[in-house]
């Protein structure tokens, strides 16, 4: 399969190498677990609120960017 001129969906269905799925399954962690910090119903220092916040943007992002690499030549 051509790398190049994927369109996005044949991007994000193509087979992931071994590496980026971990890179993947890390930043689904680290949004989860800033998703629960920032669910909990308990009062939260507000710094722990805003590491919280950052932990899913970073998660968001490495999922994201890890699901869009394919595997290549």
């Amino acid at each position: 399969m051509a790398t190049k001129n994927l369109s996005l969906v044949q991007r994000l269905t193509a087979p992931t190498s071994k590496f980026f799925r971990i890179i993947r399954n890390v930043g689904l962690c680290l949004a989860a677990v800033g998703g629960a910090i920032i669910a909990s119903p308990v009062t939260l220092p507000a710094i722990l609120i805003t590491v919280a916040g950052y932990l899913v943007v970073a998660g968001g992002v490495m999922t994201s960017v890890a699901q869009a690499t394919v595997e290549g030549e």
